[in-house]
């Protein structure tokens, strides 16, 4: 029994390079072909908008170090699908990568989650546990959610991020390990230390190579594939039969704003399949959701806390915007500008520099030293004279 859909010819072009095998040839430079054919595809990286590829650019920057990545985003972005793509195209790929939410753990049984545990170290310890970092030896460790680990916990974690060792909870055992971390958070950890909710040098020592994953309404030419590849996977998990996608269906996934970003796409897709009926896929939004995102394509379902996010989304801007003025000898316009890397008019572009007091140094500066300092001591002339 086949599974499959239709779209308008101006929404397929180039679906062909959207699946793992797309992201395995921007990092490797070949392609990786035996990763589509696994029977779940959900997990895979797709698209081909301006951000998604400049996020990509970054993956193969720093995946063949074994620096330490944080990936910043909102929840339901895919952060866990980057650091997985960091893992599989880095020295490490045939080691371990061990995966733990800190913020699905209770903060009394986080420590032995990451560290293990010696039997009879507390009550109810029956049997040695190992922890999370000595199961990732040799491998990648992703810490999601890592704006959640509690304070009396950050020290412990630093230790082992600069030493390499550490001690399960009950024993005096020193163990060493060879372990890659990539974190992840949806929180601002820069006002989190500014609060003291956060440890200064763990920040820094996470914060060594910063990726910044744009949300689903900054890429929107990327629903439309992101749309078929779901309809396909929930197809063939459900039993279904779908043939086509409706024009009307695809405006609206396409002017919705996606607060929950591609999870919340995914979790709609899978609706839509079940009450999908005659193969065509089903509007799963309802009359009132339908109109709301027709007439209002930036409309929200929460309003994101001022001082929570605002930091954030100002400093991961100045960082891709310097990233992509580098890579381009800080030409701003033409089609190898930081314009065209960013998918972004030239005119955008030099209006976010101007607000963001992003401007041309007169001599080379290291990309490195702008965005660590704001304000450097140099001579410094417009970068749109």
């Amino acid at each position: 029994m086949y599974h499959w859909f239709r779209l308008d010819e101006a929404h397929v072009c180039g679906l062909e390079k959207v699946y793992w095998g797309y992201v395995m040839e921007s990092v490797n430079g070949h392609s990786s072909t035996k990763d589509v054919c696994a029977e779940d595809k959900s997990e895979e990286i797709i698209g081909n908008s301006a951000p998604l590829k400049f996020v990509l650019t970054e993956v193969q920057r720093v995946a063949p170090t074994d620096s330490t990545v944080l990936v910043l985003g909102e929840t339901g972005a895919g952060k866990e699908v980057i650091a997985e793509a960091i893992h599989k195209t880095s020295a490490r790929r045939d080691r371990p990568f061990i995966k733990l939410n800190c913020a699905a753990i209770p903060f009394d049984l986080l420590e032995s989650e990451l560290f293990g545990y010696e039997k009879g170290a507390f009550t109810g310890a029956f049997a040695q546990k190992v922890g999370r970092f000595e199961m990732a030896d040799t491998g990648t460790l992703f810490l999601d959610e890592i704006g959640d680990i509690p304070l009396a916990l950050q020290p412990k974690l630093l230790r082992v991020l600069q030493e390499k060792e550490f001690e399960r909870l009950g024993s005096g055992k020193t163990h060493r390990i060879n372990v890659r971390l990539v974190a992840a958070t949806h929180r601002n950890l820069e006002e989190m230390v500014a609060r003291q909710q956060f440890r200064s040098d763990l920040y820094y020592r996470l914060n060594v190579f910063p990726i910044m994953l744009p949300p689903l309404r900054e890429r929107r030419e990327d629903i439309a594939l992101l749309v078929s590849h779901f309809v396909e996977v929930f197809a063939r998990r459900i039993g279904r039969w779908i043939c086509n996608i409706p024009k009307e269906t695809l405006d609206a996934f396409t002017s919705y704003s996606w607060p929950g970003n591609v999870r919340e796409l995914q979790n709609l897709i899978e609706r839509a399949v079940i009450l999908s009926e005659k193969g065509v896929l089903a509007n799963p939004f309802s009359t009132s959701d339908a109109k709301q995102a027709g007439a209002n394509p930036t409309h929200t379902n929460f309003v994101v806390p001022h001082s929570a996010e605002e930091g954030t989304f100002r400093d991961s801007q100045r960082t891709v915007i310097l990233r992509a003025l580098d890579a381009s000898g800080w030409m701003v316009g033409g089609p190898r500008g930081a314009a065209a890397r960013l998918g972004l008019k030239r005119t955008t572009l030099i209006s976010k520099m101007k607000k963001l007091g992003i401007s041309r140094p007169l001599q080379q500066v290291d990309v490195a030293e702008l965005i660590g300092n704001h304000e450097p001591h140099r001579s410094w002339q417009s970068a749109v004279d």
